[in-house]
């Protein structure tokens, strides 16, 4: 008597997992800019450094909103978006600063482009686990591409205009030590996260835009760290604001016929 043919046994189908070429190609670009900062800031060009990390910014926004736009959100794309902001705004920046001006002060040198890193990667991780339960409209603690612009920036300017590294180590190490607390602190920034291109805007929306594009084109480097410093220090003006508004309301609250 012949045995039965033993059936084969066939393993369950494994689905084929792909990515999103698109907004990974927008987050690749913002990672090559982050590591080519690194290579032209040890090779002594600061300003090709600063630049390289207006690009990572500029990369950085155009991946989100382009995975958006095209309903191509992952989450492999949101953590590989994570990890380069890392490296672009929180490596790059701090290794920036140190080979330009703050090595000179040997251990506190490394010591504060280490506390920017520390404080950025930190940054990188509160928003990782608030991102469905804080208000869309701001953000709690200063963005780290926020940041980075306002040290790389400061880097790119001052060798632009030729300071002396050495003259300005003290006031460069605390913008870097200030602005790597901001990172980590409760103050809210705006997220313009509610503009949209698609809506409808006021003609003085758009003037706006070509002023700000006709200014950015006389001196690319002093005019964007100008506007990202302006932002920097709006979130600490702003919680001021409140805070004192807050302390007007406790000593003169409203009389009771003015209330509701």
């Amino acid at each position: 008597m012949m045995n039965d043919p033993i059936e084969e046994k066939t393993s369950p189908l494994r689905t084929r997992r792909g990515i999103y070429l698109l907004p990974n190609l927008f987050t690749t670009a913002a990672l090559f800019s982050g590591f080519y900062a690194i290579v032209a800031a040890m090779q002594g060009s600061f300003d090709s450094a600063a630049m390289a990390i207006f690009i990572a910014i500029l990369m950085d926004s155009l991946d989100g909103r382009v995975a958006r736009l095209t309903n191509t959100q992952s989450e492999f794309g949101a953590q590989y978006d994570s990890l380069s902001d890392m490296v672009s705004f929180g490596i790059a920046p701090a290794l920036v600063v140190y080979s330009w001006s703050i090595h000179t002060l040997g251990k506190i040198g490394w010591l504060v482009a280490f506390l920017y890193t520390a404080t950025a990667a930190l940054r990188l991780a509160r928003f990782n686990v608030q991102t469905l339960v804080v208000d869309k409209r701001f953000f709690v603690g200063l963005p780290s591409p926020a940041a980075a612009a306002v040290v790389a920036g400061w880097v790119g300017v001052a060798h632009q205009l030729a300071l002396s590294p050495q003259v300005w180590t003290i006031i460069t190490s605390l913008l870097t030590v200030a602005v790597g607390l901001l990172m980590v602190s409760s103050v809210h920034y705006a997220s313009f996260k509610q503009f949209s291109l698609h809506g409808k805007v006021p003609f003085i929306a758009a003037l706006i835009v070509l002023l700000v594009f006709m200014a950015v084109s006389v001196d690319p480097p002093v005019v964007v760290f100008s506007l990202f410093l302006i932002y920097v220090c709006s979130g600490p003006v702003l919680a001021v604001r409140r805070w004192w508004r807050h302390r007007l309301y406790i000593k003169r609250p409203p009389s009771p016929e003015n209330k509701p």
